[in-house]
């Protein structure tokens, strides 16, 4: 596992998720962290002393990178930018006209009772 700066971690996802675009999947995880050095006990933990651990994975390569709280919400902008640029990939769910579904319950209906 690589672990990146933000910014080029931006970078790697987006290059992932042009690597994927026809076929494949890339998977991102978020997880609170503590990452503190062996010498601390928890107790001493404050909440602010908390960082993010951001994973991304495509099956083949697995990239990471680490936020503090006051870098958490500009990294988000971006990461939505990301996504949002990447979402067109997605197949368009079918949605069913409730008219015609309707027609066809009460169609069967009928038939089943002849």
């Amino acid at each position: 596992m690589v672990l990146l700066q933000p910014d080029p971690f931006l970078n790697e996802l987006t290059s992932m998720y042009e690597r994927n675009r026809e076929k494949g999947s890339v998977w991102v995880t978020l997880k609170r962290s503590c990452l503190r050095p062996k010498g601390k006990r928890k107790l001493e933990i404050d909440a602010s002393e908390y960082k993010c651990l951001v994973r991304a994975t495509d099956g083949q390569k697995t990239i990471s990178t680490v936020l503090s709280a006051k870098d958490h919400v500009r990294f988000q902008a971006s990461y939505a930018t990301v996504l949002k640029a990447h979402m067109d990939a997605l197949k368009k769910r079918e949605r069913k006209d409730k008219k015609k579904v309707a027609e066809a319950d009460k169609q069967k209906a009928s038939s089943k009772a002849t």
